[in-house]
């Protein structure tokens, strides 16, 4: 992976704050950006991400604080004067021009040939799955295509850092899904940048070297995916990244195993390691995935606990079946994931069924 020459950090958000009126959008932003990361700016409409995104782009000022690019302050540098390119989540490409020029737009005092260039037009289009395309007008382009043209716009420049507002969201699943691949191959290749915004918590997931949870202005957690899916730093991060079940629950004692009396689980150790941050309600409750939980067929044994429950609803999805559980002893509905593997029968509604378990699944928010 590339790094800046001038520092191994990218992009620093030294004390952010930004006010519209009298409305806080952006509340004490601290954090930074490795060089030839890919990072992701992840949470709800309204949480501030975007307006964070377009703070590094220079298209919003700060109330106060800084922003830095590869050690500079961008306080006073226009957009157009920054390394960075943006890909917005409206199109913004030029209806007048062909694709092609579209995409080289960027290219025209590039000091190389104008075969050079073309070249570089073409693998750009092929990159972002649009060969053919580029004698094709801009506005006879669905909107899936337009938004790939941009895409390619930008990266065809190579600059430092690519800020890419939900660039994918108009894509079908599966070339969206090609285009994230692509994306990573390419972040890898040439050690640019990447901040992505999105409110796809697969997407962020899947894509980033680190992901930021954002909520109300604020950075809730930021950590590398696996540790923020397994770890989440409090109930509300727990619940917005992916599917957690949640069952109520009563501490006990504390030290280096805490002992807890969990609501249809019944008593419960776990290691002061499971012990995450403040639960939403304020009341502890113990958390876990739905992978996390197994339906035991008629003659498999647990690996380690289980408890009688009953199957109140069923989606198929092909590979995998998500069921509905009600542990015996609760009145909560949990969800559990199956992989759907040969000779496997997928339940129906109503069945009664063992549900295997583990205590180390668990994280406790108190």
């Amino acid at each position: 992976m590339t790094f800046s020459s001038k520092s191994e950090t990218m992009i620093e958000f030294r004390d952010v704050h930004k006010y519209y009126g009298e409305y806080h959008a952006l509340r004490g932003i601290n954090a930074s950006i490795k060089a030839g990361e890919f990072f992701s700016l992840l949470g709800p409409s309204g949480c501030g991400k975007t307006t964070l995104l377009r703070t590094v782009a220079g298209f919003e000022g700060i109330s106060s604080g800084a922003v830095m690019v590869d050690g500079r302050d961008m306080a006073d540098v226009p957009p157009n004067h920054r390394p960075t390119n943006m890909v917005f989540q409206s199109y913004a490409i030029f209806p007048h021009l062909t694709v092609e020029e579209n995409v080289g737009f960027g290219l025209r005092k590039d000091p190389r040939s104008k075969e050079e260039k073309a070249r570089e037009v073409g693998k750009t289009l092929e990159l972002v799955g649009l060969t053919g395309f580029g004698k094709r007008a801009a506005h006879a382009l669905s909107g899936g295509q337009r938004q790939r043209v941009a895409l390619a716009r930008a990266l065809i420049l190579k600059p430092k850092v690519l800020l890419l507002d939900e660039p994918l969201s108009a894509l079908d699943k599966k070339i969206r899904e090609q285009m994230q691949v692509e994306l990573i191959k390419l972040q890898r290749e040439v050690g640019i940048t990447f901040v992505l915004v999105t409110h796809d918590q697969e997407e962020a997931l899947v894509m980033s070297d680190r992901i930021a949870v954002m909520f109300d202005g604020e950075i809730a957690q930021m950590d590398e995916p696996e540790r923020l899916y397994r770890k989440p730093a409090s109930q509300r991060v727990a619940n917005f990244i992916g599917t957690m079940n949640f069952l109520p629950t009563r501490i006990l004692s504390d030290g280096a195993r805490v002992a807890t009396e969990v609501q249809g689980l019944g008593l419960v150790e776990v290691d002061a390691s499971q012990v995450s941050g403040a639960a939403t309600a304020g009341q502890p409750v113990v958390g876990f995935r739905p992978e996390t939980l197994t339906i035991l067929y008629e003659g498999q044994q647990a690996t380690d606990r289980e408890a009688w429950a009953t199957v109140r609803e069923v989606v198929y999805y092909g590979d995998m079946t998500y069921y509905d559980v009600v542990i015996d002893g609760t009145d909560r509905e949990l969800r559990l994931s199956m992989r759907n593997v040969f000779g496997r029968p997928v339940l129906d509604i109503g069945t009664r069924t063992r549900v295997g378990w583990s205590p180390g699944a668990l994280v406790l928010f108190r």
